[in-house]
């Protein structure tokens, strides 16, 4: 089986792959103080508690944009499961060709996440992914987590850049955090826009809010870029935002984990 780690800021979110199907997924806290030990009983732990059976990790690969915990990962990986995982970078084949100024500069979940748009979109248009090729449309990735990104790969398979944004989640807490009269609430949309009392007037401000900013910046992408383009979320917010964007076409909770699939058949391909 085949073990998909994407650490991102917030969370650490994992996948088992069995035959490039997605089995099972679960959450670890990105925690900088964790040692590599204790990270590798808690897969082990996690593992066990997601399968009928403990699942035999043979295979691993691992995505990072918290550099301090990739070497942790990496280390608990081959403690617990006695197999070395693949790290992704700027420089993996992924299938994408990262054409901006510096491409070491970005996010490998980024980059992830373009390549798993577009090997998805080459299957659906009947063309095989390994060999490429032009497609009608090129796409948009939005991913709603810790920042929210916005990410274009061209019909021939191009990473062109993107636009980064502080997350919703993060967006929040600084404000009630640097306010004394407003607190936490749960972030939902109200049945409106327009807030009677202050926790709807926040979830309006925020969910309605981020849904607009995200309209609005796929309408500012789609006038710049010389292609069309699809727009599919993912991230631990989609669902919260998918609903009220209209330019959200499509939402996929697992693309990162699926993209992290894709890239290690391309690496075992090539070896």
């Amino acid at each position: 089986m085949l073990l998909c780690i994407d650490i991102g800021n917030s969370n650490i979110t994992l996948g088992l792959f069995s035959g490039g199907e997605l089995l099972h997924t679960f959450r670890l806290q990105s925690r900088r103080e964790q040692t590599s030990d204790e990270y590798a009983i808690l897969l082990g732990r996690a593992l066990e508690l997601q399968s009928p059976a403990p699942a035999r990790v043979e295979h691993a690969i691992i995505a990072s944009v918290v550099p301090p915990l990739s070497g942790t990962l990496a280390r608990a990986v081959e403690r617990a499961f006695r197999c070395r995982p693949l790290m992704v970078s700027a420089s993996s084949d992924t299938g994408v060709v990262v054409a901006v100024e510096r491409p070491q500069e970005v996010g490998v979940d980024r980059i992830v996440n373009v390549a798993a748009a577009r090997h998805r979109a080459l299957l659906e248009a009947g063309l095989d992914p390994k060999a490429g090729g032009v497609l009608d449309a090129g796409a948009i990735v939005l991913d709603l987590g810790t920042a929210t990104t916005l990410d274009c790969v061209s019909p021939t398979g191009e990473f062109v850049g993107g636009v980064i944004v502080p997350g919703m989640r993060v967006s929040f807490d600084a404000l009630v955090g640097r306010t004394a009269q407003l607190r936490d609430v749960e972030l939902v949309a109200p049945s409106r826009v327009l807030g009677t009392n202050t926790v709807h007037c926040l979830q309006s401000g925020m969910v309605y809010g981020y849904a607009s900013l995200v309209d609005g910046l796929v309408a500012k992408l789609r006038a710049e870029l010389p292609f069309t383009c699809r727009v599919i979320a993912t991230g631990g917010l989609a669902h919260v935002i998918a609903p009220h964007a209209t330019s959200i076409e499509r939402v996929d909770p697992d693309l990162t984990l699926y993209g992290l699939a894709i890239i290690y058949e391309r690496a075992v391909a090539r070896s």
